[in-house]
């Protein structure tokens, strides 16, 4: 029996050894750093949770609650993204006809002057770089009143008889302005890019006679589908979410874009936070959803791959 006893209990003492070495070989600077990562998750999903939270919420609801809790039985309501979406409507509208061109629009002229300006060798080259790098740095501000000047001068509306321009004017010069501001940025990040092609390639291309302009649209714009990913992408969100361009240039309420309308989303005596909440969600759903379009290409975009 003693016997019997013991062949029991030695696998029980060796489970036990067993979970005890594993404890001990659990890397604890790896749990740290894990802890570490789940709390700055937490921390910058804390406002969004609370945001939308909020925007379920009835404005009582919202009273008797703290932000980031869900709401209270009876004060559940889809009222707030309604009216939200429907006083957005016109501005979401205003918003793709001005923001799609002058992303299209930045990303492809930015893509040729890297090109000319990576892969040609011609004078004074450094020179005309350096003033592409200088536009990234320009401020909106420092541009604003010169651009008030430039568009009341160039008045697009007078100049061309077409009912479509005269409507839109403001959204016109508005597409036109953040084509032009752009393609600083998308210069420089197609560039960065384009270094890392295989000179031997288009060396090759050159030797079977191919000009520039067959290299650019045979060779190296077929290779940019993931740098323009990125440019798409960071231009997209850029435009959409300008405030300032859009209150100077664009004074036709008909005209406005959604960041001034979402502005503008305010009750008539009191704070009417989940309606600015629900607006807020709808005005940046365009955003996320250029990001899960092209999420797989920027990423190859961001790591070089070609």
């Amino acid at each position: 029996m003693s016997g019997d006893t013991g062949v029991k209990e030695t696998p029980d003492r060796d489970a036990e050894v067993s979970l005890f070495d594993r404890v001990d070989q659990i890397d604890r600077s790896r749990v740290a750093l894990y802890a570490v990562l789940l709390g700055m998750v937490a921390f910058y999903l804390a406002p969004l949770e609370s945001g939308l939270m909020t925007a379920f919420k009835t404005t009582d609801g919202f009273r008797a609650t703290t932000p980031f809790t869900p709401p209270p039985a009876g004060e559940f309501t889809l009222d707030a993204w309604q009216v939200a979406f429907q006083r957005l409507s016109t501005g979401l509208t205003n918003s793709a006809m001005m923001a799609i061109p002058a992303t299209v629009l930045s990303a492809f002229f930015g893509s040729i002057a890297a090109y000319g300006l990576t892969n040609l060798n011609w004078r004074g080259q450094i020179g005309v770089l350096t003033l592409f790098v200088a536009g990234v740095f320009i401020p909106y501000q420092a541009v604003l009143v010169p651009l008030t000047q430039f568009w009341s001068f160039v008045d697009l509306g007078a100049r061309i008889p077409l009912a479509f321009v005269d409507d839109y004017q403001g959204l016109i010069n508005l597409s036109i302005t953040h084509t032009a501001y752009g393609i600083p940025i998308c210069t420089v990040l197609f560039r960065a890019y384009y270094a890392t092609l295989d000179d031997e390639m288009l060396e090759a291309a050159r030797l079977d006679g191919a000009s520039a302009m067959t290299i650019y649209r045979r060779i190296v714009l077929p290779l940019s589908v993931p740098i323009f990913a990125v440019t798409l992408i960071y231009q997209f969100t850029q435009v959409w979410n300008d405030l300032l361009f859009a209150i100077v240039l664009v004074s036709d309420p008909s005209n406005q874009v959604v960041t001034v309308a979402l502005n503008q989303l305010q009750g008539s005596f009191v704070q009417e936070y989940n309606l600015q909440m629900a607006g807020a969600f709808i005005a940046a759903l365009p955003t996320l959803i250029v990001y899960v379009l092209f999420g797989e290409q920027f990423a190859k975009g961001v790591a070089g791959d070609t």
